[in-house]
């Protein structure tokens, strides 16, 4: 009996170059999202000479390409692990040239005034004057400038601003203000077995090894029955989308509500942890870490858990990339400083023209027009597979 095989619908998608990411001619198969049909099509073309691509190869491709400069690159794989609004917004940023466009007219200028300089030396015994020295000391003060603000740009995205933020939420009564003691080491909550005792919030820092946690204790989360309580939610609501982690707490032996799945499942870059309380009392729910602030079980485990998400967000993607361009803004920065003094006391031009060399060599590698292998090895090994 022979077997008849039905043809499956698929699109086939040809972008010509080099209006494409890679500046390459680029097709894409679109085809059923079935895995075995998927496996199917990639060994067929893997058999017909394709190969799987290199991580961050079409990034890669995009820079060899002139279609990305290096910090841009950087910027896609920081957008791609981003783990908050602030950090995307930061990667975008690096995206659209917030580092490189402002110095790509200061490299032109530079380059210009070199090809000054070093003509003044050809024709020396000339007496020929290309640039007058107030013009050299104009364009090299200017350049000081443009690189310093991208110094300051870069010191400002370094730096984290508050502390890591994270808010207890969950229903009425189910241990969050004991939890929120216990992990302090302290009473500053209010505890009852009455529900809706916390109608305010709380927050106090917690020292952790050398990383500092801010911990906000909020109302029970429920449906407002007077003027108050709409107010009590509206400031646990507002608490919990400022937080960089949630921690949802769940009384042990109690089913989850509907409002706790939504919590547990909503979209979007806020990470949300689920948290077993009172596990003194009853069993907890399977796949949540049991704490009790009573036998205080389960309490340095927690710690441990805020602590590395806290070293997580202290360590944004950008990090490597900033790294990189700061050591090349500061060196770029005393090569020029050291410009503007040789021109400033009439030092010899070969001085002169030696430091605007060593600037724009800063620049070009901070740039990536001038780069090795090595460092190219070393930025796009991180990127995840074709990416």
């Amino acid at each position: 009996m022979s077997r008849v095989h039905a043809p499956l619908p698929a699109d086939l998608y040809v972008w010509p170059g080099p209006r494409t990411y890679t500046g390459q001619e680029m097709t894409e198969l679109h085809c059923f999202s079935c895995p075995p049909l998927v496996d199917l099509l990639i060994a067929q073309l893997m058999d017909a000479g394709a190969r799987a691509a290199q991580p961050g190869e079409f990034t890669l491709r995009a820079f060899l390409a002139g279609k990305l400069d290096l910090p841009r690159a950087e910027a896609v794989l920081a957008i791609i692990e981003a783990g908050s609004r602030d950090q995307l917004k930061d990667a975008l940023a690096q995206l659209a040239g917030g580092i490189t466009r402002p110095l790509e007219g200061l490299r032109e200028d530079l380059l210009n005034l070199l090809s000054d300089v070093e003509a003044a030396l050809d024709f020396s015994d000339e007496d020929i004057q290309f640039v007058e020295q107030r013009e050299l000391l104009l364009r090299l003060s200017r350049g000081l400038a443009q690189v310093t603000l991208v110094q300051k740009q870069l010191e400002q995205r370094s730096v984290g601003g508050a502390a890591f933020r994270v808010v207890l939420a969950g229903r009425p009564n189910a241990g969050k203000s004991s939890l929120f003691n216990a992990l302090i080491g302290s009473s500053a909550a209010l505890i009852s077995p009455m529900p809706g005792t916390t109608r305010d919030y709380l927050v106090r820092r917690l020292e952790l090894d050398d990383t500092i946690v801010e911990l906000v204790d909020t109302a029970g989360r429920q449906q407002a029955l007077n003027t108050i309580d709409e107010q009590a939610q509206d400031l646990g609501r507002r608490q919990t989308e400022r937080a960089d982690l949630v921690l949802l707490c769940l009384e042990s032996g109690q089913p989850l509500s509907e409002s706790d799945r939504e919590l547990l499942e909503r979209s979007g870059m806020k990470a949300v942890i689920g948290v077993a309380t009172k596990c003194d009392l009853a069993a907890p729910p399977a796949g949540f870490p049991a704490t009790s602030a009573v036998t205080g079980a389960g309490l340095a485990e927690l710690r441990t858990l805020l602590g590395d998400q806290a070293k997580i967000r202290g360590q944004p993607p950008l990090v490597p990339s900033l790294s990189r361009c700061r050591h090349h803004v500061d060196a770029c920065l005393e090569h020029l400083r050291r410009a503007h003094a040789a021109v400033l006391f009439a030092d010899p031009a070969e001085v002169l023209a030696l430091e605007l060399r060593g600037a724009l060599e800063q620049l070009g590698t901070l740039v990536g027009a001038v780069y090795t292998d090595d460092l190219l090895d070393r930025i796009f090994s991180r990127f995840c597979i074709g990416k």
